[in-house]
């Protein structure tokens, strides 16, 4: 059996779940979240998420833990939700925000212009003698994660100098220059 798959998620107070059919909604403070499944059944018991499979199939056995992974991630992001922090790392790059739009400034001829999606919040920080810090918050752990991949995307930090947009707390694997 799944060792992830058969632990049971707890429903914290405030969320209410509800399940029909093949979709699974989680309420919470922070907003409502919905999931179609299959291939397993869900079952709500004593304050508790249970989900079992039906056999031993090796794509049963593959989304049992996958639908017990994203279940507890939506609980957990409509309780406490879910934030990234990208730091951009080289000489003149900056980053604001006007609202949902975030300007860019990467070293290229003109700055980039991105629409956040609405529930996604966008915040930037920048501190004189820091790097800048873009922000992003949400319920959505699958949305804030696809939208700091996107701003990444840009300018992914390169190898040599490290210049580029990186997650705060990311290591990135350093090769040494031309050798003289």
């Amino acid at each position: 059996m799944s060792r992830i798959g058969k632990n049971p998620v707890a429903i914290p107070e405030g969320v209410t779940i509800d399940i029909s059919d093949n979709l699974i909604t989680v309420k919470g403070k922070l907003g409502e979240l919905t999931q179609e499944f299959s291939a397993v059944s869900i079952k709500i018991e004593e304050g508790h998420v249970i989900l079992e499979r039906p056999s031993d199939h090796k794509d049963h056995k593959a989304k049992h833990g996958l639908y017990r992974a994203l279940i507890f991630n939506m609980i957990e992001g409509v309780t406490t939700g879910w934030s990234k922090e990208l730091e951009l790392v080289g000489v003149g790059y900056r980053a604001s925000n006007q609202g949902q739009k975030l300007d860019l400034a990467l070293g290229f001829s003109h700055n980039i212009v991105l629409d956040i999606a609405a529930e996604v919040k966008v915040e930037t920080v920048s501190e004189k003698g820091k790097n800048p810090i873009i922000k992003l918050t949400s319920h959505d752990k699958q949305l804030v994660g696809q939208v700091a991949a996107k701003i990444r995307g840009f300018r992914a930090p390169e190898p040599y100098k490290g210049k580029g947009i990186k997650f705060v707390g990311e290591v990135l694997r350093r090769k040494a220059g031309k050798s003289a």
